[in-house]
């Protein structure tokens, strides 16, 4: 039984922290969906003037233009089939920065030996991702190339419009909690937005993801 995550990783998937392990064997064959719950230690954005960008990718759950700290958050990954037959797992990330809510939308597929993240609420954005495995069993995350799809519109996104993002998650034995780093950067305008916290993990029998986590549209392009 694989994930997809296996699959792209591929040998270097047993180099990873076995709790790591755990969390990315989320998928149809493990018939099984991982919810995370913890505290954003520091949410970050770049200057003012990335703030419009941001409330940009606000309007379609694809970036967050709040700042905070000790943030509450949720990460629910849960697999399923999707319209097109293409198993799916969802990465939706809720956030409570005050009075406000806030959510990140990610769904990802396997497309040969690559994942594909589809971003928001339409699954406008197809995000190619390059993982690796650090030392420690971490999961590396880089972001690559970048499609924006509309209707039947579609073109690569130009990077001038948008950012790279890395991401750093790991398992510490420590204190038993998964943690996650990430920054996104523009190759013009620099530091864009940037997470690091902690959660812990529960897992459930799952097939199927709830309709809300679902997006609105699905994409056909990869």
């Amino acid at each position: 039984m694989t994930s997809i995550f296996e699959r792209a990783l591929g040998d270097d998937f047993h180099r990873l922290h076995p709790m790591m392990k755990r969390r990315f064997s989320v998928g149809l064959d493990s018939a099984e969906a991982c919810v995370g719950r913890g505290v954003m230690t520091t949410i970050r954005r770049g200057p003012w003037w990335t703030i419009p960008f941001l409330q940009i990718g606000r309007l379609r759950n694809i970036l967050i233009p709040d700042i905070g700290a000790d943030v509450p958050f949720v990460i629910e990954n849960y697999p399923y089939r999707d319209p097109l037959g293409r198993e799916t797992v969802t990465f939706v990330r809720e956030y409570r920065i005050g009075s406000q809510r806030r959510r990140f939308d990610a769904t990802m597929i396997l497309d040969q030996h690559r994942i594909v993240d589809y971003l928001g609420t339409h699954q406008h954005l197809a995000v190619d991702l390059q993982l690796s495995v650090d030392e420690d069993g971490g999961l590396l995350l880089a972001s690559g190339d970048q499609r924006f799809y509309e209707g039947p519109i579609g073109f690569r996104f130009p990077m001038l419009f948008s950012g790279r993002a890395r991401l750093r998650e790991y398992f510490d034995d420590a204190d038993q909690r998964f943690h996650v780093d990430l920054e996104v950067h523009n190759s013009w305008f620099g530091f864009l937005f940037g997470y690091r916290g902690s959660f812990e993990c529960e897992w459930m029998p799952a097939t199927d993801a709830p309709e809300r986590l679902k997006p609105l549209r699905h994409e056909a392009r990869v």
